[in-house]
C-alpha cells in the first residue's frame, strides 16, 4: 500500500522529487525522507535559518517538517516555506542522525545553517549538535507561544484571567521586545500559582538570545508570520496528525502541496535565462557567494558582539538584506545608500558612519553592513568598543546611561517624525511650503482641537 500510493505521486509531480523510502515486511511505512525539486531550491536559497516542526501520529510515527526562517524569507503562499518531509524509523539517536544525514546529502546547502530552530519537547538535542557543528540552536517563539498557550488551557484558570494572560502572551509575541517580555514574565508570576510556576518554564522569556532570531519583525510582519505557521502546523496536524493511516495522510499532504506551490512561478532564485546560462535549479555562483557572506556576517555578529549588540545590528542586517544598496568606493571613504539618504563611511578600524545609528550607539550600522558585504568580508573585533564585545559585562541600560522607559520612547518617536516633517517643511518652493503647512495645522486642529492652540 505504501509503495503504490509513494510511486503514484512520483508520477503525478511534474518535476520528479527526491524520495527515499523504507517498508516493512506488513508493507507498513518504516522511513520517509521527501523533497521536491521546488523544496530544494528555495532551502538553497534561504539555508541560514531552519525551522522544525514535529507532527505526531497516532500510530506512533513523526513527521519532521523542515521551514527556512529569517528575515530574507519573503514568500508569499506560507507553505512555499517548507523544505523537507521526514519521518524517522524512531525517535532516538540513531533515527535522527540518519535522517539528517539523509537531508544533508539531498542539500549541500546545509553547511550555510546557522540557527535551528526547534520546539521544547525537542530532547535530542546533541544529535541535533552532532550533525550541525557551526549551527546555533534555539528554542522557537512560536514553539513557546504554543507551548504556553497550551499550559494557561491546562491550568483550568478563571475565564478573565485566561482572556488577559493569552491577549498579553499575543501582544508580546508580536512584539517580543526586553521589556514586553519582563511585564509577560511579571504578570505570569502573579497571576499563576507558585506551585505552578515551574511547569511554565517562565526562564525562557529571559533568555535573549531566543528572542533575538525573532525580534527582527515588525508587529504587522510577526502577526503574519505566526498566522503563517498556525496555517501550516493546522495542515500537518490535520493530514497526518488525526489520520490513523501514515500513507494516505502522507498522500493528502504531498498532493496538498502540489496543488498549492503559488510560489513556484514567482520564485526564481537564478539568474533570468536571458541574462544567464545557468542551468535550471542552479544557483549563480556569485549569489551563492553574496548569501555565504551574508550568513558569516550574520554568525560573527552573533559570536563577537554581546547580546544587546547583536540584537541592534540583526535588526540593521535585516535592513540590508531586504534592501537594494549601492557603493561608491574612494581611497578613504565609502559612500552607501539603502534606498534613502546617502551616508559617508570611514572603513577603517573602528569603523564609523555619519548616521544616527553609528554615532549613537557606536555599533556597526545597516551602511557598514552593506559595506562588509559588497566587499565580501566579515564584521572584525576591532570594529566595535570593548564594552559592546562578547564577554563584556556591561548591559544595553548601562551603556546607553538610562532606563527605557514609555516616556522617553515616545519622546523619541516624536522628536524624529518632527525632525522628518521639518526637514520635508525646509526643502521645498515656498507654494509647496504654503501647502504642506496648512495641511499640518488641519491636522493638528482636528486631531488635538482648535480650541487648544498647538504651536507647529
Amino acid at each position: 500500500m505504501a509503495s503504490t500510493i509513494l510511486n503514484e505521486l512520483l508520477i503525478e509531480d511534474p518535476s520528479p522529487p527526491m524520495l527515499l523510502y523504507q517498508v516493512s515486511k506488513t508493507a507498513q511505512l518504516v522511513t520517509l525522507n521527501y523533497q521536491s525539486c521546488f523544496m530544494q531550491e528555495v532551502f538553497a536559497h534561504f539555508p541560514e535559518i531552519l525551522f522544525i516542526h514535529r507532527t505526531y501520529n497516532p500510530r506512533g510515527k513523526v513527521l519532521y517538517t523542515f521551514l527556512v526562517d529569517g528575515p530574507r524569507v519573503q514568500l508569499e503562499n506560507h507553505f512555499a516555506r517548507a523544505v523537507y518531509f521526514a519521518i524517522p524509523a524512531k525517535e532516538d539517536a540513531e533515527g535522527l542522525a540518519q535522517m539528517f544525514q539523509v537531508f544533508k546529502k539531498f542539500n549541500p546547502a546545509w553547511e550555510r545553517v546557522c540557527t535551528i530552530l526547534v520546539d521544547p519537547h525537542f530532547l535530542l538535542l546533541p544529535t541535533l549538535a552532532m550533525e550541525f557543528p557551526a549551527a546555533e540552536v534555539l528554542l522557537s517563539a512560536f514553539h513557546i507561544c504554543k507551548f504556553l498557550q497550551g499550559k494557561f488551557y491546562q491550568l483550568s484558570l478563571k475565564r478573565p484571567v485566561e482572556r488577559l494572560l493569552l491577549t498579553t502572551l499575543q501582544s508580546t509575541m508580536s512584539s517580543a521586545t526586553a521589556g514586553n517580555l519582563r511585564k509577560l514574565y511579571t504578570l505570569l508570576s502573579n497571576w499563576i500559582p507558585s506551585t505552578q510556576l515551574p511547569e511554565l518554564h517562565l526562564h525562557w522569556l529571559l533568555y535573549d538570545r531566543i528572542w533575538l532570531a525573532h525580534r527582527w519583525r515588525s508587529r504587522a510582519e510577526s502577526s503574519r508570520y505566526f498566522q503563517g505557521l498556525e496555517i501550516i502546523t493546522h495542515i500537518l496536524s490535520q493530514f497526518f496528525g488525526t489520520t490513523p493511516s501514515i500513507e494516505q495522510g502522507l498522500a493528502c499532504l504531498l498532493r496538498y502541496m502540489q496543488q498549492n506551490s503559488g510560489d513556484r512561478a514567482s520564485f526564481s532564485p537564478g539568474l533570468s535565462p536571458q541574462n544567464s546560462h545557468t542551468p535550471s535549479g542552479a544557483i549563480p555562483e556569485n549569489l551563492k557567494v553574496e548569501r555565504l557572506i551574508e550568513a558569516r556576517i550574520q554568525h560573527s555578529l552573533n559570536v563577537i558582539c554581546t547580546g544587546p549588540a547583536a540584537q541592534l545590528c540583526l535588526g540593521e542586517l535585516a535592513v540590508v538584506q531586504k534592501s537594494v544598496h549601492l557603493i561608491g568606493s574612494g581611497s578613504e571613504k565609502v559612500n552607501v545608500q539603502i534606498l534613502e539618504d546617502t551616508h559617508r563611511v570611514q572603513p577603517q578600524p573602528p569603523a564609523s558612519c555619519s548616521c544616527y545609528f553609528n554615532q549613537a550607539f557606536h555599533l556597526p550600522c545597516r551602511h557598514i553592513l552593506a559595506m562588509l558585504s559588497a566587499r565580501r568580508q566579515v564584521l572584525q573585533p576591532d570594529m566595535l568598543p570593548a564594552e559592546w564585545k562578547a564577554g563584556s559585562a556591561a548591559s544595553l541600560e548601562s551603556i546607553l546611561g538610562s532606563r527605557w522607559s514609555e516616556t522617553l520612547d515616545k519622546h523619541l518617536a516624536v522628536a524624529s517624525i518632527t525632525e522628518e516633517v521639518g526637514q520635508l517643511l525646509q526643502h521645498c518652493s515656498q507654494e509647496e511650503f504654503e501647502r504642506r503647512y496648512s495641511t499640518l495645522r488641519e491636522l493638528a486642529d482636528s486631531w488635538i482641537g482648535p480650541y487648544e492652540q498647538v504651536q507647529l
